[in-house]
């Protein structure tokens, strides 16, 4: 019992190190001109019985959105592995946060290690016909992040999301 239990802390930890940095890798080769060309944009918007939807398409296998983050653009690679929207300073602050007035308090594992990152609430968040309001987020040094990941404080908003085929369904 003790050997498995060392073991699935084990695959956590190796998880929590390498989840970022690979996070990281994808939302650096977004920021690149050929990559740019390709994102994962809203191909469909569709209804479902629980409302409208979205349909997201990549062809590396992982999902790429174009979001309006207070009012303003900015892409953003969904991730399920994140507990929540995870933002660097310098997305803050084009997102019209002041990173001066949050509270650099709460550890955070990164690919670079633990790192101090800021609690803030994002006033709406959407991507296409899907709109969420008051979703939570994390502020982390540029240094540890170089862009951001829709996480789960997001997802977890929606009324479903699922992959099927290659496409992401996201269903407000």
């Amino acid at each position: 019992m003790l050997a498995r239990l060392s073991i699935i802390a084990a695959a956590i930890a190796v998880g929590a190190v390498l989840v970022p940095d690979l996070a990281t890798r994808y939302l650096e080769q977004a920021d690149q001109p050929a990559a740019r060309s390709s994102p994962a944009t809203p191909v469909s918007t569709a209804r479902y019985a629980s409302g409208k939807g979205e349909t997201l398409q990549s062809t590396q296998g992982h999902y790429f959105g174009n979001f309006e983050i207070n009012g303003r653009k900015q892409m953003g690679l969904i991730d399920t592995g994140a507990s929540t929207v995870a933002i660097n300073v310098s997305t803050a602050r084009k997102l019209g946060l002041s990173p001066s007035g949050l509270n650099f308090n709460a550890p955070v594992g990164t690919a670079n290690g633990v790192v101090k990152a800021a609690r803030a609430t994002l006033n709406r968040v959407e991507l296409g016909s899907i709109r969420v309001d008051n979703v939570e987020a994390m502020v982390l040094p540029d240094a540890s992040l170089s862009g951001m990941l829709i996480g789960m404080s997001f997802l977890n908003r929606l009324s479903s999301y699922r992959v099927e085929n290659g496409a992401l369904h996201l269903v407000n």
